[in-house]
């Protein structure tokens, strides 16, 4: 019985999980918004989450704790600057998952994780599959 154990192994040692998700904080901060499996952002989102509860006090104490987290320098100095201001207001739920369908390889459910409120500036914007680029794939050919 797993009475009162939190969080989700995800079948890796504990060192390997716990990189694996400062990591993928740190990636979610930078770019604010991921692509993962679905039980990888529910855990990542939880510490993430903290972190940006921690950058909006803005002391050098919680400074020093979410850099246990977020070892990158630029990144620690996005979330204490402008992400604290932006979520200075909101009393929790800083991240989204939106599922996003099934992976190609081993049909893992997989997900969006991204920051409420993000700036939409940082994702380039998806361009559409132009249906006249295949007619010119066959110009160049010779009889």
């Amino acid at each position: 019985m797993r009475h009162k154990v939190a969080g989700r192994r995800l079948s890796r040692t504990s060192a390997h999980r716990e990189a694996m998700m400062d990591n993928m904080v740190i990636s979610l901060l930078r770019h604010e918004r991921i692509k993962t499996t679905v039980p990888k952002a529910k855990e990542a989102r939880k510490l993430a989450d903290k972190v940006i509860t921690l950058s909006k006090k803005g002391s050098v104490h919680a400074r020093r704790l979410a850099g246990k987290t977020v070892h990158d320098r630029e990144v620690l100095s996005k979330l204490f600057d402008t992400l604290a201001e932006r979520y200075q207001s909101r009393p929790g739920g800083y991240t989204r998952i939106i599922r996003v369908g099934r992976r190609q390889g081993d049909a893992a459910e997989m997900a969006l994780l991204e920051l409420v409120d993000r700036d939409e500036s940082l994702t380039p914007p998806k361009k559409a599959k132009d249906e006249h680029d295949h007619d010119h794939d066959h110009e160049h050919d010779h009889d």
